[in-house]
């Protein structure tokens, strides 16, 4: 490191390591535009406009590949090029200066020795505060709750991991099959099948948890802890704000917008549409963010007063928010005042009356998240929409999704076809399966207006002949064109081979290159239930006898011997299982292969429906974590 940065000292370089790892919360590696911006948004009181707005058109004029996310050499060289040094000590002087920020030494896995880390506590606080509420009823978690929130308590209640199972399952019903999770008289070993199990189905829920191991949260890393439970609650708060799930949220249609602009927003998008929507009603003005525009509570009174029930007869009363607060000058009182009447809607959880006026964006946005889950007070569309069908994302498709946003591409994925359409995502998928991208020859956004699209055109051009010159995938008839368009089938076709060659990776790196065919794991599968005895074999990933779980069952039980209980495997009488008793078996199966450490994506209808594309990638996965085992 030292080598590389000849211009800057030592002492001033792990000064920019402390620096980036205060800004980096998450400890993802890289800081984003937003990130900076929320920095130096909460110190601007210490520095005139025209420095701040300075500060940070430099850094993000500075992300030399136009990620959108700034990395740690990036950020050596955006402090180089600046050299001030006034600009030092006022850099210095605002991290030192950032309310809310804990730091403490660690040594993780993914950083240097030593490294500061930094972590949120009015995050810690929320969190806490929402897993005591939410989970306060579980008996299997009785002995870790309530957590305090006023010290380390939190960090301390993920260590067994039952905890972290019961979220994934409250954000995602029935991801983990709760007879799975060891309850009883945990032993180091059996926390840590709990932690294997809640990571890997996090995982496949699409939490990026490639920076995270079960050592990370048995030692309770505050960094870690708080970035995953972020990503599981807010998976769990944005599940519903989608038009297939309330076909209420078409209302938010403005003039002359048509519905496919609607259903391409984001949830965050959508959200900020809700609230607008109900402050036009309330006749007050709008917001653009959930951080500076909702410090003063103003937006929060009407949303509360519009969303909340109405009387509708002598039995069903509705119930009053009380609007005087908004008289209250001092804010933080106001803010007091204005979460008391959220409490009467019980929807007083994430933020605090500072975290409303501080305009923390992330508690706020969890806050307003929860407002529309428990009272989105919208009324299903009058419009006529000329026999426009919305169609719900399919089983596949979100199988898709979960997968790419588990590996951290960026943007997001909210919608499959829409957020394929530049080729971006493309890209980093094949850089994902190592195939090299040469990032010089890909448009990044913002796309200009005239002739944007041609630029995301070209990238999916350059993605379709990646994908056939150099991962040799089978793309007849695919061309850069169809991915632009969101053509469902041909995007699937890619999209399929991407997570097929994802999935046998591990096998290929025994030497097999690409030669790991479906034949192979076959092979493997029935030679491993053989040698171990087992009754089941399988002709093909098509065999009827998947749709038992039974040979999935048999080759857990082969290679990892005494994790099977097998009086929760329903056999049927004569070999005959209904169909419940299958989804049973195969969502113990499903559940059984993350807790002993395959990173499995397929879902339990997948082995019942016998689908045998997911089918092979179970397989894959169980025999790539053997052979890892194997190796270590």
């Amino acid at each position: 490191m030292e080598n590389r940065y000849t211009k800057i000292s030592r002492e001033d370089l792990e000064d920019l390591k402390e620096a980036f790892d205060k800004i980096d919360i998450d400890h993802s590696g890289y800081v984003s535009d937003f990130e900076l911006q929320e920095l130096f948004k909460e110190a601007s009181f210490h520095l005139p406009g025209y420095k701040v707005r300075e500060i940070v058109e430099t850094f993000i004029a500075g992300d030399t590949n136009k990620d959108e996310k700034i990395s740690f050499s990036e950020f050596v060289a955006i402090y180089q090029e600046l050299k001030s040094k006034k600009f030092s000590e006022t850099f210095k002087k605002i991290l030192s200066r950032k309310d809310g920020i804990y730091s403490f030494g660690g040594t993780s896995g993914v950083s240097c020795e030593g490294t500061q880390h930094s972590y949120s506590n009015e995050e810690k606080v929320a969190f806490a505060r929402w897993i005591n509420k939410a989970l306060g009823k579980d008996p299997d978690c009785s002995h870790l709750l309530p957590i305090n929130p006023e010290d380390e308590s939190l960090f301390a209640s993920v260590r067994d991991g039952i905890v972290l199972c019961k979220l994934i399952n409250l954000s995602q019903p029935d991801t983990i099959d709760e007879r799975v999770i060891n309850t009883k008289k945990l032993t180091t070993f059996t926390r840590r099948e709990n932690i294997v199990l809640a990571l890997n189905s996090a995982s496949a829920i699409g939490c990026t948890v490639v920076s995270i191991d079960a050592h990370d949260l048995m030692a309770g890393k505050p960094h870690l802890v708080l970035g995953l439970l972020w990503q599981i609650i807010k998976i769990g708060l944005f599940a519903d704000i989608e038009i297939t799930r309330n076909e209420g949220l078409i209302s938010l249609l403005m003039e002359g917008e048509d519905l496919e602009h609607l259903v391409s927003l984001s949830p965050e998008e959508l959200l900020l549409r809700w609230v607008n929507y109900h402050l036009i009603n309330a006749g007050t003005d709008t917001i653009n963010n959930f951080s500076a525009d909702i410090k003063d509570s103003r937006a929060y009174f009407h949303l509360l007063d519009q969303i909340s029930p109405k009387d509708e007869d002598e039995f069903h009363m509705g119930i009053k928010i009380n609007m005087a607060g908004l008289s209250e000058w001092d804010l933080e009182r106001r803010a007091e005042l204005m979460l008391q009447e959220a409490a009467k809607l019980d929807c007083r959880q994430f933020v605090s009356p500072r975290d409303v006026t501080s305009g923390n964006a992330k508690l706020n946005l969890a806050f307003v998240a929860n407002l529309y889950n428990m009272h989105p007070g919208l009324h299903k569309a009058k419009f006529n929409l000329d026999g426009e069908h919305i169609e719900a994302e399919t089983r596949e498709e979100k199988t898709f999704r979960n997968w790419m946003n588990s590996l951290g591409v960026s943007p997001r994925v909210n919608h499959l076809y829409r957020d394929l359409c530049d080729g971006l995502v493309i890209l980093q998928l094949l850089e994902k399966v190592r195939v090299v991208v040469n990032w010089k020859k890909v448009n990044n956004p913002p796309y200009p207006q005239l002739g944007g699209n041609m630029k995301k055109l070209e990238n999916c051009n350059y993605a379709v002949k990646l994908s056939k010159d150099e991962a040799n995938f089978s793309l007849v008839g695919v061309g850069g064109e169809n991915l632009n368009e969101g053509s469902r089938t041909h995007t699937l076709a890619l999209v399929w081979q991407l997570m097929r060659r994802y999935s046998v990776m591990v096998l290929s790196d025994l030497g097999n290159g690409e030669k790991v065919v479906d034949q192979f794991i076959l092979n493997w599968v029935n030679a491993t239930l053989k040698e171990k005895r087992k009754d089941t074999q399988i002709s093909s990933f098509k065999d009827k006898l998947i749709s038992t779980s039974l040979p999935v069952i048999d080759l857990i039980d082969a290679i990892a011997p005494t994790m099977v209980k097998w009086d929760m495997v329903k056999r049927g009488e004569r070999g005959v299982l209904k169909n419940d008793e299958k989804l049973n078996n195969a969502k113990y199966a499903i559940s059984l292969a993350r807790k002993i450490g395959a990173r499995v994506y397929a879902l339990p209808d997948d082995l019942v429906e016998v689908k045998p594309k997911m089918v092979m990638t179970v397989f894959a996965c169980l025999m790539g974590h053997n052979l890892k085992r194997g190796k270590c």
